[in-house]
């Protein structure tokens, strides 16, 4: 006969007393008289005991800077807002989305201009994409100078992007015969502009004014901003203001004087728009460290601009052994996707690494494995795999 669910529930709660009791030495204690809390508020705050926070990055001015994702204090694969990288050619604008305009011309058959209202009238779609830097983990060419992962791979977060199909407003315009690339060009003071091509236009690119479930932050773009899916972050033109339609490249500043790979051979290659797989252990990783020997599991995050990881492998010994991570789910084409392998410390010297393989079979090489295809005057689209220190103490440094 099944017992009363009044019976169940004063077994439960008996079983609860003496857990109490355990802990405290026999002796039940009530709890503290509750207090009332903080009422709510318009706008919501973490908790005051949580640090996560970007570090910042000086060029030559304050408004030429960046600032880096916290990976090793995040979980899932969303990027809070707050928390996405920036990267600034001069300073932020402010800008008022009941004045900004979109204008699109050149080689199309019905040159428009679009209000921000106009847009948010368009069918959108929300897609979560990832976005990084092309001179993301630059700092691993020539040595490994970043002492933690927030500072050697912080150039890259991964968002939920909502906006509207560029290739249904070129639609509206109707583009020419003959055109094939678009000119992005932006409203800040420096006018930062990149050429895209225009199949990559019609395939996935967004006019995004979305982040996250609300308006994109002024520091990704507000209000409105080109996102190039799984393209270096460079091209996915902030403060968008203009795009025009053409049969040619314009070979625009930010596409020649940089944004460029210099290989061994002294030449350049231009328009490698593509961030190829990358993956890195945040969990442990520089600058921390484990308390002692005994279970251990090993986090990170993988992402691939030419698709979705398909596998994460992971070495305690530097990469001469390597066994499957499992992945977590959501896995998702140009995305973050998470990671996870247990390890049982023994509390010797580890070399802890991870490599990924993306969708396409395209597997993440060693440094020297890059460095034996791009030599070492390159500063961009750095991918290969890091490698983490954990001493017998327990500290874990970049080696």
């Amino acid at each position: 006969m099944k017992k009363s669910n009044r019976r169940r529930f004063l077994e439960i709660t008996a079983l609860g007393g003496t857990l109490a009791a355990c802990k405290t030495g026999g002796k039940v204690e009530e709890p503290a008289p509750s207090r009332l809390g903080k009422p709510v508020s318009a706008y919501g705050e973490r908790a005051p005991f949580e640090k996560a926070a970007r570090w910042t990055r000086t060029t030559r001015t304050p408004e030429q800077a960046s600032s880096n994702t916290p990976h090793q204090d995040l979980n899932g694969i969303v990027t809070p807002s707050s928390l996405h990288y920036e990267r600034h050619h001069a300073g932020v604008p402010r800008i008022d989305p009941a004045e900004h305009r979109l204008l699109i011309h050149g080689m199309v058959e019905r040159p428009l201009i679009f209000t921000m209202d106009e847009l948010h009238r368009l069918p959108s779609v929300s897609k979560i994409y990832f976005l990084e830097c092309a001179g993301n983990t630059s700092s691993e060419w020539p040595e490994k100078t970043a002492p933690d992962v927030q500072q050697s791979h912080g150039l890259a977060s991964c968002s939920e992007w909502t906006g509207v199909p560029l290739s249904l407003v070129l639609a509206e315009c109707g583009v020419k015969p003959g055109a094939s690339w678009i000119l992005a060009e932006g409203a800040d003071p420096c006018r930062m502009s990149r050429s895209v091509p225009l199949a990559k236009c019609l395939d996935d690119v967004l006019l995004a004014y979305g982040q996250n479930g609300e308006a994109i932050r002024p520091e990704q773009g507000y209000p409105l901003r080109l996102f190039v899916p799984g393209w270096e972050g460079n091209i996915s033109v902030k403060w968008l203001r203009r795009i025009k339609v053409g049969d040619q490249p314009t070979y625009t500043r930010d596409e020649t004087s940089k944004y460029t790979d210099l290989m061994p051979d002294g030449t350049a290659r231009q328009f490698t728009f593509e961030m190829e797989a990358k993956s890195v252990i945040t969990y442990p990783s520089g600058g921390q460290k484990l308390s002692g020997p005994g279970f251990c599991e090993v986090k990170g995050v993988a992402w691939s601009g030419r698709g979705r990881i398909e596998r994460v492998e992971c070495s305690t010994d530097g990469g001469k052994t390597w066994k499957d991570a499992q992945l977590q789910e959501p896995r998702l084409r140009i995305a973050f996707t998470r990671f996870r392998f247990p390890w049982n410390w023994d509390g010797s010297e580890a070399l802890l690494v991870s490599r990924c393989t993306d969708e396409t079979g395209y597997v993440q090489p060693s440094k020297e494995e890059l460095i034996a295809v791009r030599g070492l005057h390159s500063n961009y689209h750095y991918n290969g795999t890091k490698v983490w220190k954990v001493a017998a103490d327990g500290s874990v440094s970049n080696v």
